[in-house]
């Protein structure tokens, strides 16, 4: 199951629907003050209402009348009038309700499962819309085009029910304080710990609860240790206990949740209480605590209010990859200032927010322009980078590229893909940090040598790249090898006779299995030439345009692999953001 569209309308400054395609990863953003957070909030009401909705009924009765059932107030936490209704609607005569709409879509095995269970047919789609008053007590209809609206609506509480059952949601707020970690960490525990509730042995012998507690605490506790362990190398253990005597008389429901009282103590060499670890710590520990997600349920939805709040450079790189690594089993709905959390994958999948409207991002220009990112020229209507070690590798891949490739020749054309030198490959992982502010896709392709590998293993280091956005310029049977090392010599031998004085029809050059810079190095000393980075500069000029002028036909058949390859790279990274142009 998974939520696929969601709308709000008079829920704090928001007065007009707002309509938000849910996809995978939806990132919000926008300038301060234009209702990113309360839109966030507003999912995570609508979601509560669902959880609560099926339970929160009361009986009524009044003397001489026949007892009735009516919907139970929400609480104050959830939804509160005075604080949730727009305030510039609250003194006057007509007051629409704060409506939330939510659009789920099931598979082929849940639309069985739903007739089964709900005993009605549906296409797919469950469409719900969320009304509250002031009186506070919501109202869930269900809305559905022609025939079977009203048999469905009579079923609400069993499809909110069928729902919430079958959908986790957790929303992580800005401000991330102890409280919000136990939260999360409760919620957890509570879930685990809701399996015994169906065992006959603790419904028996409730004074057995503390041994049977015992062994999931500690399953649950080296489940906790593990995503802390990312973050804080040190830790030892992470333990979670009960608090004083709650395990002896809070212990009667899992769905009490705020009556469980639990500590979790980190030992990364003195054990200490979460609650006094820095707010950048518990920031990640929360979301960490998320990436092995043991909720239970089939389907998850994950809202993070500002994840970049309280962290520096480095964690927030780190937070990025564990937002990456929940993709698979999660929904995530982001609000965000910072251009690292902008979904490069999916454009549209960005929510921009501004001036009182929601919209789908159209370009990665306008993502720029919201966020205040200044790029320079070359990159103002780039989507893609390919990152290359020196002038000459661009030289030669901008012409070489567009014949190998129509979509690279396109995308080249019109400016979507550029070519960036690094200038020295030790420059890469701050190159690849600059395209990150500047939100930018980017594949690397360096050489396969000593200098290029250490640039790449700090960059994967400092997460900063990954393996399927790099390619290395390897030629099968060496050790090492450069760009030069997978074309044919005999189309700028001439050229380097020319201009430099030296042949390499030598065995200086011939006979031997270094890389190609360290080949013609001996040529030059050889000859009795200087061998300077100047001089290597100009050899490196007059190849690039002698192997310009020769096209596909340059290279060597047996060592142009990595060139292919680097090809059908480029062609995945611009066909997987389609959804860009």
């Amino acid at each position: 199951m998974k939520l696929t569209e969601f709308s709000v309308s008079n829920y704090r400054s928001i007065t007009t629907a707002h309509r938000i395609p849910i996809s995978s990863t939806t990132v919000l953003v926008g300038k301060n003050n234009e209702g990113k957070s309360n839109l966030l909030t507003a999912l995570s009401v609508a979601m509560n209402i669902l959880q609560l909705y099926p339970e929160r009924k009361m009986k009524m009765s009044q003397p001489g009348q026949e007892t009735t059932t009516i919907r139970a107030k929400l609480p104050d936490e959830v939804y509160r009038w005075e604080r949730d209704y727009p305030i510039s609607r609250q003194y006057v005569s007509k007051r629409p309700p704060t409506t939330f709409k939510l659009t789920f879509s099931l598979d082929i095995d849940e639309i069985i499962e739903f007739r089964k269970e709900i005993k009605s047919l549906i296409d797919g789609k469950i469409q719900l819309e969320i009304k509250i008053g002031e009186n506070k007590r919501p109202d869930v209809s269900i809305k559905k085009r022609g025939k079977g609206t009203k048999a469905l609506n009579s079923k609400a509480d069993q499809i909110t029910g069928y729902i919430s059952s079958r959908i986790s949601f957790n929303h992580i707020p800005a401000i991330r304080t102890h409280n919000h970690a136990m939260r999360v960490i409760n919620n957890l525990v509570s879930s685990e710990l809701a399996q015994l509730e169906e065992k006959e042995e603790y419904k028996k012998a409730i004074k057995l609860i503390e041994n049977m507690q015992k062994p999931i605490l500690e399953k649950l506790s080296s489940k906790i240790k593990e995503p802390l362990s990312e973050f804080l190398p040190n830790v030892r253990s992470v333990q979670i206990q009960t608090s004083g005597e709650a395990h002896r008389t809070r212990y009667t429901s899992y769905r009490a949740r705020s009556s469980l009282d639990f500590e979790v103590i980190v030992d990364d060499g003195t054990p200490t209480r979460i609650e006094h670890k820095g707010d950048g710590v518990k920031s990640l520990a929360v979301l960490g605590l998320l990436k092995n997600r043991f909720m239970g349920k089939a389907s998850s939805i994950v809202a993070i209010e500002e994840p970049e709040s309280h962290l520096h450079p480095e964690a927030i790189h780190q937070l990025r990859e564990i937002i990456q690594s929940l993709e698979d089993e999660n929904q995530i709905v982001i609000t965000t200032h910072n251009p690292l959390f902008v979904n490069r994958q999916s454009i549209r999948s960005n929510i921009i927010v501004d001036a009182g409207k929601a919209k789908e991002a159209q370009s990665i220009k306008s993502i720029r322009e919201i966020l205040g990112v200044r790029v320079s020229d070359n990159l103002s209507s780039a989507n893609y980078v390919l990152i290359v070690e020196g002038k000459t590798d661009k030289r030669i891949l901008e012409h070489l590229l567009p014949i190998l490739s129509a979509p690279i020749k396109n995308a080249l054309k019109n400016n979507q893909l550029i070519i960036e030198p690094l200038h020295g490959v030790g420059n890469l992982s701050h190159k690849l940090s600059s395209l990150e502010n500047q939100i930018c896709a980017y594949h690397v392709y360096v050489d396969a040598d000593k200098p290029a590998n250490d640039a790449v293993d700090k960059s994967i280091k400092e997460n900063l790249l990954k393996n399927k956005n790099l390619t290395r310029s390897t030629c099968i049977g060496m050790p090492e090898s450069e760009l030069e090392d997978c074309f044919n010599p005999a189309l700028y031998k001439d050229t380097i006779m020319i201009n430099c004085g030296v042949s390499i029809d030598s065995r200086e050059f011939k006979n031997s299995n270094n890389k190609w810079s360290e080949r013609v190095k001996r040529v030059f000393d050889a000859n009795g030439k200087r061998w300077t980075e100047a001089a290597k500069a100009e050899l490196k000029f007059h190849v690039a345009e002698a192997l310009v002028s020769a096209g596909e036909e340059a290279l060597i058949p047996q060592k142009r692999s990595s060139i292919d390859a680097l090809v059908g790279s480029l062609e995945m990274l611009m066909s997987s953001k389609k959804t860009s142009s």
